[in-house]
């Protein structure tokens, strides 16, 4: 009697399963930028975009597609021109394309999910095809220098392709560029010593810009200098011509007259040797008669000027 009367709650519960089920299998939510992609029976029926739907029980089945930017990192080898093997790190930003998701069949959400089946290895091919297409057609130094030219480059065959799958390549990133040990080291010594010769050049330079500096200022200085020994000894001379044309007015000889000027002068150098610190003095052979003759002629002309 009991397992008669339990055969009603036990199909109760049954019916509930299968009440449940269905409603969890009929309804889904997509969530924000996620789209889902559903095939009925195997076959592409649509999308559905964000929010709650309804599907055929067991007849349809939904596919979440995520249409966030995705990050790729890869690491490939090349060759430079000048025969440097070198290890790139490239960094990849790229999600599915959504623009033209009401075109059905032809949109980018279709190509993404029913082109290919690993899309990042494919991108991976395409870049490293690209990358080994613009290394070894420049050194070494073009790679450092010309990094952007080379992504963009890059970027931009990848991109063309990927597009016909369905996939948006936002940009193309070289963020590491490795050397081996030993070139490394080998630039690292070249930086160094172009360092060095930029240096020693600055000093050479500033150094030889003082040196001009101060061979211009020390010529200046000795024009100075000249033009003020020119315009003394012009005083000089002046003063002598002067002196010389006074005594002549004094009934004197020329002969005379260049005696006393020459005692004079030999008065004023006697007066300066004597204010000084030497202590020896040389007299000329004919001191005495140069002497002799100016006395004279001091009393030849005390006795005129007596007589007048």
């Amino acid at each position: 009697m009991f397992f008669l009367d339990g055969i009603p709650i036990i199909l109760s519960a049954f019916l509930l399963v299968i009440v449940l089920i269905t409603l969890f299998s009929t309804a889904f939510i997509v969530r924000q930028q996620h789209v889902a992609l559903i095939e009925r029976l195997g076959r592409f029926s649509g999308f559905a975009g964000p929010g709650l739907h309804l599907k055929i029980p067991f007849v349809d089945t939904a596919y979440d597609i995520d249409l966030k930017t995705e990050d790729e990192h890869v690491k490939l080898d090349a060759k430079t021109l000048d025969n440097v093997t070198i290890e790139l790190e490239v960094s990849m930003q790229y999600h599915v394309d959504a623009t033209n998701i009401d075109q059905g069949k032809d949109s980018g959400v279709y190509k993404s999910y029913y082109t290919l089946q690993d899309p990042v290895a494919q991108m991976r091919d395409y870049l490293a095809d690209a990358l080994r297409s613009q290394i070894p057609t420049r050194t070494l130094e073009d790679v450092f220098t010309e990094k952007d030219e080379i992504a963009k480059s890059v970027d931009d065959v990848v991109s063309a392709k990927m597009l016909g799958y369905g996939y948006v390549l936002v940009t193309t990133l070289i963020t590491r560029i490795r050397l081996p040990k030993d070139v490394e080291e080998s630039m690292n010594r070249i930086t160094t010593s172009k360092n060095n010769l930029e240096s020693a050049t600055n000093d050479a330079n500033a150094a030889k810009a003082k040196t001009v500096i101060a061979a211009q200022a020390k010529a200046e200085a000795m024009e100075a200098e000249g033009r003020g020994i020119a315009n003394q000894r012009i005083a000089i001379a002046t003063g002598i011509k002067e002196s010389i044309d006074t005594i002549r007015t004094a009934e004197m000889t020329s002969e005379e007259a260049n005696r006393l000027f020459e005692y004079t002068q030999w008065i004023d150098m006697m007066t300066r040797f004597a204010e000084g610190s030497a202590s020896t003095v040389v007299l000329p052979s004919d001191f005495q008669e140069g002497a002799s003759t100016f006395a004279q002629m001091l009393t030849a002309q005390k006795a005129v000027n007596d007589k007048s």
